[in-house]
C-alpha cells in the first residue's frame, strides 16, 4: 500500500514540473519579444530604416495571377541566365570547339568530345524545336583529332632562339688564373 501513496505525489511532482517548464518558456518568448520590439525601436531611431530600397513603391507582383514557376521566372532575372535555341547554342559551341578541344590532354578525349557533340548535332536535326533552323553541320571526328594533334605539336615544339655571343672580356677585365692563395 505505501507504493500506491507514492505514486500521486510523483505524478504531481511531474506535472508541476512541467507547467514549470511551460511557463518558463512563455516568458522567454515575451522577454524575447520585447528584446525585438526593443531593437527596431532602437533602429529606427537610428535612422536605419530611412532611405531604404524600394521604399514607396508597390511590391512587385502583387496583384498578379499565381505562377507555379514565379521563383525560376527570378532566378533567370536576377542571375541574368540566357538560355539559348538549340541551334544557336550548337553553332556557338562549334565555333569554340578548336579552343575547347586545346584545353584536353588526351587524344580520346578529343575524339569523345568531338563524338559527343556530332550526336548532339544529330539529335538536333531530327527534333522539333524552337527558334532559327540548324545549319551546323556535324565534324569529320578523324580529321578534327588530326587538327587537334597538329596544334599540339606546334604549341610542343621548342622555340629555340639564337643564342647570344658571351659578352667579350677586355684584357684588363680578365682575371689572372694563379690559384688563390699562391703567389
Amino acid at each position: 500500500m505505501p507504493e500506491r501513496d507514492q505514486q500521486p505525489d510523483a505524478d504531481q511532482e511531474g506535472r508541476e514540473s512541467r507547467e514549470a517548464g511551460r511557463a518558463a518558456a512563455r516568458a522567454r518568448i515575451e522577454q524575447q519579444q520585447t528584446w525585438v520590439d526593443l531593437q527596431v525601436r532602437q533602429a529606427m531611431e537610428r535612422g536605419e530604416f530611412e532611405n531604404l530600397p524600394g521604399a514607396g513603391k508597390p511590391i512587385a507582383g502583387l496583384g498578379e495571377q499565381h505562377d507555379p514557376d514565379w521563383w525560376l521566372k527570378r532566378l533567370v532575372e536576377r542571375e541574368r541566365i540566357t538560355v539559348l535555341p538549340p541551334s544557336v547554342a550548337l553553332r556557338k559551341e562549334d565555333a569554340e570547339l578548336d579552343a575547347t578541344l586545346d584545353r584536353l590532354h588526351s587524344e580520346t578525349e578529343a575524339r569523345e568530345h568531338v563524338e559527343d557533340f556530332n550526336a548532339r548535332v544529330i539529335a538536333a536535326r531530327y527534333s522539333l524545336s524552337p527558334g532559327p533552323p540548324l545549319i551546323t553541320m556535324p565534324r569529320d571526328v578523324g580529321a578534327t583529332v588530326a587538327a587537334w594533334r597538329e596544334r599540339r605539336a606546334a604549341r610542343r615544339t621548342p622555340r629555340y632562339e639564337p643564342a647570344a655571343p658571351p659578352p667579350r672580356r677586355h684584357w684588363w677585365n680578365r682575371r689572372s688564373r694563379r690559384p688563390e692563395g699562391g703567389s
